[in-house]
């Protein structure tokens, strides 16, 4: 039972996940910081207001319905995909569009030595010929010691 653990959460696909998590949070982290650091400032000097949660608010019979604050958590979720996108994702994307080159120029440069080299060999036909002359050629020999 311990070693089917063992197992499980040695698995790669743990490991990435939780580094996924790690680096999720870390990220949210930055962003949450230039929201409050950077971009309220901005809407309190536009609007007059320090965030978006009482902007576009609407109150009736108590209720209270902010379209801020959903604009504030699309405003965090974007910062949050760039962030992941550019830092993440494309650096990922890139090296992996180079090992692909890479791979794909080492297998070609592979095909292109072996076609080299099955050029350089004779085929098994021209093999068997050469033999065949060869044979010829002791034979005659022979025939012309003897005569």
């Amino acid at each position: 039972m311990l070693e089917g653990f063992k197992k499980f959460i040695a698995r790669g696909n743990m490991i990435d996940m939780a580094v996924g998590v790690v680096m999720g949070g870390a990220v949210t982290t930055v962003v949450n910081s230039i929201v409050n650091s950077v971009i309220n400032p901005f809407i309190a000097m536009i609007f007059g207001k320090p965030n978006m949660d009482g902007l576009l608010a609407i109150t009736f019979n108590g209720a209270t319905v902010s379209f801020g604050a959903v604009l504030g958590a699309i405003l965090n979720f974007l910062i949050i995909a760039a962030a992941v996108y550019f830092c993440i994702l494309m650096p990922i994307n890139k090296f992996r569009d180079m090992t692909e080159a890479l791979l794909a120029k080492t297998k070609l440069a592979e095909q292109k030595e072996a076609e080299e080299k099955a050029a350089e060999e004779p085929s098994a036909e021209e093999q068997t010929v050469q033999l065949l002359q060869q044979i010829r050629d002791e034979l005659a020999k022979q025939n012309a010691a003897r005569n």
